[in-house]
């Protein structure tokens, strides 16, 4: 059936459970912690570890943290992703199509990308949600979108966009998120910790340190919209998983040392995320909380993401090209 010629956005996240349940938690940790991208052990080694061990402890636990940030519309990180989407149909306004998959649950990239193919004859321009580049999020995300491409016969529409960044509109939307916060706040913050999502520290080595040299390229950024002194700021890495070394200094330390320091009021701001989810709203928002006020704190402000701020959803049309 021959569809539409437009071009067709079609946005990536990492993806989310179904449900809050030890169940659906299960599913989705076996298929993200399957990906080489993500852990990549030799499978022989690795796999009886994740099936025997990991997906018997952790869903119980991570189905809680779940259950803590789930809203009655759903996942926060579904949620979010398509208000996005919504966002950018309506700015877009008939110009180009767009959707959304995720690399890990679904609607998934294969089956989105089949969808397509039978819906548009245009090309299809995949933009993961991901500002700062390496193999375990915007690598895995292309792959992926490359091979479920090909596999709806629609390789040759294929085209791949990257947020820088410092992206003009990504920087503006995260100065515009800030000053939302600090105009909520009863007082302003003393420090600012900018926290991203930790990658092991042999895969940067391993990436020539692209991915800590666009988190820093952000966070500078930021800073200098702002205007913020870069002595009251902390660039730190969260979400640690496994035993090997990751990227430091970790937020969880930086936030409790902090509040022994002395620091009474603190900001967090997740830069690396551009959706709300567990890692946001849960690791940051309760437990990075908790522990900052237990080590002396008295209050711990988390910054919004970027979602669906007009600046993020112009950002987001110019890489249609249309």
């Amino acid at each position: 059936m021959a569809g539409s010629a437009r071009p067709h956005l079609l946005l990536v996240n990492l993806g989310t459970p179904d449900a809050p349940t030890p169940e659906s938690v299960r599913a989705f940790l076996s298929e993200f912690l399957s990906d080489p991208a993500v852990v990549d052990l030799p499978r022989w080694i690795w796999r009886p570890i994740l099936d025997k061990i990991v997906l018997r402890s952790r869903p119980d636990r991570v189905a809680e943290a779940y259950g803590l940030v789930w809203t009655e519309a759903g996942s926060p990180l579904r949620v979010a992703t398509e208000r996005m989407v919504g966002a950018v149909r309506a700015r877009a306004n008939g110009a180009f199509t767009v959707s959304s998959a995720y690399r890990y649950g679904e609607p998934s990239l294969h089956s989105e990308m089949h969808r397509i193919a039978l819906e548009n004859e245009g090309p299809v321009i995949v933009v993961p949600l991901f500002p700062h580049r390496t193999d375990a999020t915007t690598g895995t995300a292309f792959w992926r979108a490359r091979e479920a491409a090909e596999s709806a016969g629609i390789g040759h529409r294929y085209r791949e966009a990257l947020i820088t960044p410092a992206d003009d509109g990504y920087i503006a939307a995260l100065a515009a998120r800030w000053r939302e916060t600090l105009n909520a706040c009863d007082a302003h913050p003393e420090h600012l910790v900018i926290s991203f999502h930790g990658i092991p520290a042999r895969y940067d080595r391993r990436e020539r340190r692209q991915y800590t040299r666009d988190c820093e390229e952000t966070a500078a950024a930021l800073l200098v919209t702002i205007d913020w002194p870069t002595s009251n700021a902390t660039i730190a890495y969260q979400s640690k998983f496994g035993p090997e070394p990751w990227l430091t200094p970790a937020t969880a330390k930086v936030i409790e040392d902090l509040a022994r320091g002395g620091t009474r009021r603190l900001a967090v701001a997740t830069p690396g995320f551009l959706t709300h989810g567990l890692e946001t709203l849960e690791e940051i928002g309760i437990r990075g909380r908790d522990s900052f006020l237990a080590a002396g704190g008295e209050e711990l402000i988390l910054v919004g993401t970027v979602e669906d701020h007009p600046s993020m959803i112009d950002s987001l049309i110019r890489l249609v090209g249309v």
